[in-house]
């Protein structure tokens, strides 16, 4: 499905009552510039952490970056209302953008909640599923959707999770961090959909444990380049999520399938 070895996370500035910080701004600007030169895909949260943060697209069109749309991919939450749901995808589509991880996300105290009812949803919350749904039916062929799976919670609940995701349209597949050959995933392949593996490129470990929801990983004399080199052996079929990529050394020399 992707053409591309990894797909690097990158986050905008956060929304603050002042102007947007133009070193942020610019600082953004020129990481994605080097991670699309670099031959990688860019990945753009959506208020990770239920932080308010600009939205991938509104902060691509104040610095006026060209890319190539099949080498972004968006995230998309349920915290939002329907209208500016809908002025997302609608943005999304007019600048050539397909790829959509979508999420059920993280809220926060200035952050909108979507309306089940409003995209189809028969529960009191909206969930990722819902969303995917609605995506897929709203703008049926226009998207590509793909769907989180974190096997870190019991894994025959989150299978189903997935299952019913898959079946509202998911397309693909993104991992949380995965450390080394871990045979949480083998039940994926039996799904036949293409499998992103997120790889920790931090050696804050205790970062990570909260990132992934678990605050017992102990993982002494981590190294996200051993872990990443194990990754690409134990799933050398699947493009490469990297989440925390450092930026400030040379990255194009260090990532082996570049």
């Amino acid at each position: 499905m992707f053409d591309f070895p990894y797909i690097i996370e990158l986050l905008t500035p956060k929304k603050t009552d002042d102007q947007y910080p133009e070193r942020l701004l610019n600082r953004f600007g020129e990481r994605f510039t080097r991670a699309i030169e670099s031959g990688c895909a860019v990945s753009i949260p959506d208020n990770p952490m239920g932080n308010l943060r600009m939205g991938a697209l509104e902060t691509i069109e104040m610095l006026n970056l060209t890319f190539d749309p099949e080498r972004l991919v968006i995230n998309l939450n349920t915290f939002h209302l329907k209208d500016e749901l809908d002025e997302i995808l609608e943005g999304a589509l007019q600048t050539g953008i397909r790829s959509l991880l979508v999420i059920r996300g993280d809220g926060g105290p200035d952050l909108s909640r979507l309306e089940p009812a409003h995209i189809g949803g028969k529960f009191n919350v909206a969930s990722s599923t819902d969303l995917i749904d609605y995506i897929n039916r709203a703008y049926p062929g226009k998207f590509m959707t793909g769907a989180a799976f974190n096997h870190y919670n019991p894994i025959e609940v989150e299978l189903k999770r997935l299952d019913k995701k898959i079946g509202a349209g998911a397309q693909f597949i993104v991992t949380q961090p995965v450390i080394g050959n871990d045979s949480r995933l083998n039940q994926l392949t039996a799904r036949d959909i293409p499998l992103v593996v997120e790889a920790w490129m931090s050696n804050n470990i205790e970062l990570f444990s909260q990132s992934v929801g678990d605050d017992t990983l102990s993982i002494a004399d981590y190294d996200p380049i051993d872990n990443l080199n194990l990754l690409h052996d134990s799933f050398p079929d699947s493009c490469i999520y990297l989440s925390m990529l450092n930026f400030n050394e040379k990255f194009e020399e260090l990532l082996p399938a570049l």
